[in-house]
């Protein structure tokens, strides 16, 4: 059984696990309201003898005509117990330690543009554990006057929402506002000098009573929980004084709670932007001598600063970086530069052209020095990806004019980043005639045209048949261009949204073929594009590794924290 000293010791393992603080608020209610979060002291009053005072006032108040006169409530059978109860406590209902429980107008009251007049408060206003008076409407006077015959919410009453897919959301009124409910938000008043509203409160939080008032709740259009199922929540009443000690010890663990929420987010806006700083050394490294120092400086905090996925992930995107800027792998000056590549390709594209094997292409625009984002390697060049490789559309999708067999296809949904999802593949219809024009063959570039513009992947299935539809663009890299690199450029400007500026449309982007045509490929040596595809996927498979041991460790200790709140709950 876990007690307050256990839930102390296992703070920090409840804190640091994901959602750790929401797991660790719920553990001391539960706590609270089972006993468990400090010893009884056996010289309180009993809560059997409070139960009687309580009684005994409300029978007064009634004779008085203060109250109605309240229906008995139903015994709480020992099977309906949800925990044992530690000596000095007892089970009742909420009606029996309530001199009001009631709800808000049936009636929508007529309402006033004047801020002087009445509020009407709603289930928007109450918010957890807080009155929010921001956006309210506002009734006369005079009308307030005769919903407050039904109720008049005074400080200490708990409103609870019970109406809404909020129903259960509870605060303790503790501003002496004048305000006029709805049907939407219950009152409970708690008996005055029997039971302390902050109690109550915490116990009908708790996710014991949570459950009990959501297995209660009325599915409908608007979930609702009658006034009935209110009054006859059961509560685990302590004596008075234990009352006392129980809330003043919930908020202390409470404000520790956002302490550690608090703490939490900073040190993750902290750790995300230091990560984010010394990554930045290492991608703005303007040589190969430079990065090779900072990395050594960032590496040596790698047990620190790796220690959470996103961090990983942070850390791959800086490959991709460094990758495209030629900073990844040394250069090597025996190396054919990527100059004389160009002119090999263009020399077989005019080959081509003249022995009518392909259309002639269009001049595309020099490369002006203003539109080169960084500087490259010696042996590099700057070109436009309709200078290395061919790029065409898919097959348009049109029932009514496409005709011939029926053959798979591929959609932009399929084409996720370095992979594609084979698990939905629909078929389109195909002639004969243009079966070579959309088929994919190994190591065919798919690109995203709309969707997620200029998201991609490779196409490496030789004994599968797949076609592929308008909505991708299918990039074919001439000799002497590994198609890994122009993927490894897309995916970097994407993460770092320098792709955006290629799109066209205003709301729905598109990564249309001639843009795709213009866009910047920072070349390398034929010998140096292996070197670095071969690093990168050396260095991602490292990177998948970390990333997968971090995960497990944060779903253990996930799992761990959900197991020490199970057993406080048993």
């Amino acid at each position: 059984m876990m007690d307050g000293h256990m839930l102390l010791s296992n703070l920090n393992l409840l804190a640091t696990a994901p959602g750790g603080v929401a797991r660790l608020r719920e553990l001391i209610l539960t706590l609270a309201v089972q006993g468990k979060l400090m010893p009884q002291d056996p010289g309180d009053e009993p809560a059997s003898v409070l139960l009687r005072k309580i009684r005994a006032k409300k029978d007064r108040m009634i004779a008085a005509g203060q109250i109605k006169r309240d229906k008995p409530s139903a015994e709480i059978a020992e099977h309906e117990k949800p925990f044992e109860l530690p000596s000095g406590w007892c089970w009742t209902r909420v009606a029996d330690i309530c001199t009001l429980v009631t709800d808000g107008e049936h009636s929508t009251p007529q309402r006033c543009d004047d801020p002087s007049a009445v509020p009407l408060v709603t289930a928007k206003n109450v918010r957890h554990e807080v009155m929010n008076y921001t956006v309210t409407d506002f009734v006369p006077q005079e009308i307030a006057q005769k919903c407050w015959q039904r109720c008049k919410p005074a400080v200490g009453d708990i409103l609870m929402v019970s109406v809404g897919a909020t129903t259960g959301r509870l605060c303790v009124l503790r501003d002496a506002v004048e305000m006029v409910l709805v049907r939407s938000v219950t009152v409970l008043r708690p008996a005055q000098s029997g039971v302390i509203p902050d109690f109550l409160a915490r116990h009908l939080m708790s996710p014991s009573t949570q459950r009990e008032i959501w297995s209660e709740v009325k599915q409908s259009a608007q979930p609702c929980l009658y006034l009935a199922k209110s009054a006859a929540l059961k509560i685990a009443l302590p004596p008075l004084a234990e009352q006392s000690r129980i809330v003043t010890r919930v908020e202390e663990l409470m404000r520790l709670c956002d302490a550690l929420e608090a703490k939490g987010q900073l040190e993750t806006a902290q750790h995300t932007q230091l990560i984010s700083t010394l990554l930045a050394t290492l991608a703005d490294s303007p040589s190969p001598e430079a990065l090779a120092g900072n990395w050594q400086r960032v590496a040596s905090h790698f047990d620190l600063l790796l220690d959470r996925p996103e961090a990983v992930d942070a850390l791959e995107q800086t490959i991709l970086q460094l990758a495209v800027r030629g900073l990844l792998v040394p250069q090597d000056p025996a190396d054919e530069p990527a100059s004389a590549l160009l002119q090999k390709i263009r020399a077989e594209k005019d080959r081509l052209i003249a022995a009518g094997k392909i259309k002639r292409d269009k001049p595309l625009a020099p490369i002006a020095e203003e539109e080169k984002p960084f500087g490259l390697p010696r042996g590099w060049e700057w070109v436009r990806l309709g200078q290395i490789a061919d790029n065409r559309l898919g097959k348009m999708l049109d029932k009514a004019k496409n005709t011939g067999k029926r053959y798979p296809y591929l959609r932009n949904t399929n084409v996720q980043w370095r992979h594609i999802d084979l698990d939905d593949i629909k078929e389109i219809n195909l002639e004969a005639s243009e079966l070579e024009e959309f088929r994919l063959f190994p190591g065919d570039l798919l690109i995203c045209e709309g969707g997620y513009p200029g998201r991609c992947a490779i196409w490496n299935e030789p004994d599968r048949e797949m076609y592929f539809q308008k909505a991708l663009h299918r990039v074919r890299p001439r000799v002497g261009i590994a198609v890994q690199l122009i993927a490894l450029s897309l995916e970097s400007d994407s993460k770092l949204g320098n792709l955006d500026q290629h799109f066209t449309g205003a709301t729905i982007k598109h990564f249309v073929g001639q843009a795709l045509d213009r866009y910047l490929i920072p070349l390398p040596p034929l010998a140096e594009q292996s070197r670095i595809v071969a690093r990168v996927e050396s260095l991602r498979r490292l990177c998948a590794d970390l990333r997968q041991r971090l995960s497990a460790s944060q779903t253990t200790q996930a799992q761990l924290a959900a197991a020490l709140v199970e057993t406080a709950s048993a």
